[in-house]
């Protein structure tokens, strides 16, 4: 059973920054004055300027950076392989959002070790105060065994979902101890295939977005869900989940069953399209 009350902040690992369950993306389409209401009602401070970064999200985040910087989360992407490209990258994303620092620097999809050259960026980039902490992303889940293992990422961020539930076994197990890194959870919705009436069983009803985010935020060693809200009404239903609460054993079940039926049809033809138009 996961953390009781969600709309109570966490530390995120052993980072020590105190985040809101829910992670807001900046990809999908969800503006500024979402983002403030957001923060204003619930807390929600983790930000993502990640694969797409729409101009709406970013003035969201400079409105309240400039009356809450120190208590919020900004997260920059990026997914460059080349050393020279990497710090200018970030200095980029900080132009566009009026920041003179990253709290988490996430090097993304990164299914093997990142090069040394890159981690010597990195690093240096984190001792000049450019990046509080390091996060990576991964698809390939036992590269994060070596990850957990070097403890060079602070943040660790990973697919999980009723329909993806192999961070069951090769990912979460890894992250039972006081010092852990920071853990961040993503496509929760399984790029809305988990909200699919036709890819439900047979007589059964789809989830709801906020059941796909309290069946991840009920896992314990799960610190933050992200969502891909694209609209008002998305991140309400999103927002949601913290007042629901943690899921039981029957709705736990439930939603495993769902993921199962969905696991098995065949992936979308597209799924970057279907991630864009559907969120996380």
């Amino acid at each position: 059973m996961g953390r009781m009350d969600f709309r109570e902040r966490v530390v995120l690992g052993r980072t020590g920054l105190s985040v809101g369950r829910l992670g807001l993306g900046s990809s999908y389409g969800v503006g500024a004055d979402a983002l403030e209401r957001a923060y204003g009602e619930y807390g929600i401070n983790y930000f993502y300027w990640g694969s797409v970064r729409r101009p709406s999200f970013g003035e969201g985040i400079r409105r309240l950076a400039a009356r809450h910087r120190d208590d919020l989360v900004v997260v920059i992407q990026t997914y460059s392989r080349f050393t020279a490209w990497v710090p200018r990258s970030l200095e980029r994303a900080l132009g566009a959002l009026a920041l003179d620092r990253a709290d988490l620097f996430l090097l993304g999809m990164f299914n093997r070790p990142p090069k040394p050259a890159i981690m010597d960026v990195v690093r240096k980039l984190k001792d000049d105060g450019k990046v509080r902490f390091l996060a990576v992303s991964c698809h390939r889940r036992s590269t994060f065994a070596q990850y957990v293992r070097e403890g060079v990422f602070d943040v660790v961020m990973f697919r999980y979902s009723a329909a993806h539930r192999g961070a069951e076994a090769e990912v979460l197990p890894l992250l039972t101890w006081d010092s852990r890194p920071g853990t961040v959870a993503y496509t929760a919705t399984r790029w809305g295939q988990l909200l699919d009436p036709s890819r439900m069983p047979p007589g059964e009803q789809p989830p709801r977005a906020s059941d796909c985010y309290r069946y991840v935020l009920s896992q314990p060693q799960i610190d933050v869900c992200l969502t891909g809200s694209k609209d008002d009404e998305q991140l309400r239903e999103a927002l949601s989940a913290l007042d629901r609460g943690p899921m039981g054993p029957e709705e736990i079940a439930w939603m495993r069953g769902i993921g199962d039926h969905v696991h098995r049809q065949p992936a979308s033809r597209n799924p970057l399209r279907r991630m864009m138009q559907a969120g996380s």
